[in-house]
């Protein structure tokens, strides 16, 4: 039913891990085929090709659905409906940026102060050129394949790059001054598909799986008994997604408790848990959770 698309490079063992995770596993002769296969009836086709590639291939038809970056939507300007996002990056479940950074020890501190005529490199030219414009800076704005963050001093003047914690520029010798967007991963559609009633459920029972699979990291389910007197002081301690569950145990004067918390608070959780009278703890890890 489905044609999907990918991403290859940065973002590729994430998303496989994920679709993996989210019983959507992608198979594949090897790490370096572009094509693969999903076991799943609402999966036609499989491919896995560069970010920077799928708004525009999504957005004429070639795919039905793909897995990008709002900051190649941006660049690109594709015509592609957004789904939803994806808490997931290279590194780490927070979004990425898309900044200008200069040389650490430059006098320009901000985007407005740079030059007519400065060099900045980037493989976004075209983000670059609407920011640049905005600020109303001249700049010569030259196209990166790669290696960005190491064009400056003597290649480029600025450079506009993505980073997640800011410390590959950091290490570069380089100092941000000015943030572009910050750009989540979102599962894209093409308009026509999506407008098709039987494709776009297909494409929202795949989106809860994904987004319900990413809910899940992080987090444990916690169940525990506790007897009726001692009820009040265990729920005080517990966090959950909205309120713990409680069942009166068979013969009464006791009670099952369950809820889902975070796993970092596990250590300190359980025990201050067993101090207000909980027994019977069990930690169970969770693969997915749909609201």
């Amino acid at each position: 039913m489905l044609r999907l698309v990918l991403p290859k490079g940065s973002l590729e063992k994430a998303t496989m891990q994920l679709f993996a995770d989210a019983d959507l596993a992608v198979v594949r002769g090897s790490d370096v085929e572009y094509r693969g296969t999903i076991d799943d009836p609402r999966v036609d086709d499989v491919r896995i090709l560069r970010p920077q590639e799928i708004p525009l291939y999504v957005a004429d038809g070639l795919f039905d659905l793909g897995i990008t970056g709002r900051d190649w939507i941006e660049e690109t300007g594709a015509d592609v409906v957004s789904l939803g996002s994806l808490a997931y990056s290279k590194a780490t479940a927070n979004p990425i940026r898309v900044v200008v950074a200069v040389a650490r020890d430059s006098a320009i501190t901000k985007v407005a102060d740079l030059p007519s005529g400065c060099r900045v490199s980037t493989e976004y030219p075209e983000l670059t050129r609407r920011m640049l414009e905005k600020q109303g800076v001249h700049a010569e704005i030259r196209l990166s394949y790669g290696a960005t963050e190491a064009k400056i001093p003597d290649i480029a003047d600025a450079v506009v790059e993505i980073t997640e914690t800011g410390r590959a520029l950091n290490a570069a010798g380089l100092r941000i001054i000015g943030t572009l967007l910050e750009s989540c991963t979102e599962l894209v559609a093409n308009p026509t598909a999506a407008a098709d009633p039987e494709k776009r459920h297909a494409m929202t029972q795949i989106l809860t799986l994904l987004q319900g699979t990413l809910e899940a990291r992080g987090k444990v389910l916690l169940k525990l008994n506790v007897a009726g007197s001692e009820l009040d002081a265990v729920i005080a301690v517990l966090p959950s997604l909205k309120s713990p569950t409680v069942s009166e145990l068979s013969g009464g004067g006791a009670f099952a408790v369950e809820t889902v918390v975070p796993k970092a608070q596990v250590n300190i959780l359980i025990p201050a848990l067993k101090d207000k009278g909980a027994t019977d703890i069990i930690e169970l890890p969770l693969s997915k959770i749909v609201h």
